[in-house]
């Protein structure tokens, strides 16, 4: 891949990793209610779950999918309903405590497999491989674009979540954080409709 491709590819995946979307606006929420540290597994799934959709699509899960159309329809609605539970989920918890477990963050797995159905996630995937991977040894493109994102992705997510813990202080008052999990529940549910 030439210096050039890497240089897009590069932008194109910061772009794609800082901006607000499902996992960043997941991210920041969770830093706000728990902190950094008790982040970092949600961080890791995210990381894990991207880099293996982004080396699966490009092995030919993008054929499939336009192949069988009904599946991405199933995988939409999958997408949706999983959304608008999390916003749920994000708006009713109203509890900072560190030992109260009023807010769950989400684990390796629940965070990585949460990138099957986020809309988000599935745009940024496509749309590297269709962009960065034509015209190159297919499975060496396919490597090099997961590997940007996964270099790209951690200080990006760090970002987010100590968006959210910086905010802790402001957040103490019982009603300023239940309005910003609102807040950050609208933000998820919106972000669904600009990635679907």
């Amino acid at each position: 891949m030439e210096y050039s491709h890497l240089l897009a590819l590069s932008t194109f995946a910061l772009i794609g990793s800082i901006t607000p979307g499902p996992n960043n606006i997941m991210l920041m929420t969770s830093g706000a209610n728990i902190g950094f540290y008790r982040t970092i597994p949600h961080m890791f799934g995210i990381l894990i779950g991207f880099t293996l959709m982004v080396i699966v699509v490009g092995l030919g899960l993008m054929q499939l999918l336009s192949a069988y159309p009904l599946l991405e329809t199933i995988l939409q609605w999958a997408c949706v309903t999983y959304l608008l539970y999390l916003a749920y989920k994000i708006a009713t918890s109203h509890n900072m405590s560190r030992d109260n477990d009023a807010y769950q963050p989400m684990g390796i797995l629940a965070a990585a497999s949460f990138q099957w159905i986020n809309p988000k996630s599935w745009s940024m995937a496509l749309s590297a491989i269709t962009l960065y991977s034509a015209g190159i040894n297919s499975l060496y493109a396919v490597y090099i674009i997961a590997a940007i994102y996964c270099i790209i992705y951690i200080p990006s997510a760090c970002l987010w979540v100590f968006a959210g813990q910086r905010m802790q202080k402001i957040l103490s008052k019982p009603t300023n954080l239940k309005y910003f999990n609102y807040s950050m529940a609208s933000l998820l549910v919106a972000s669904m409709f600009f990635s679907i």
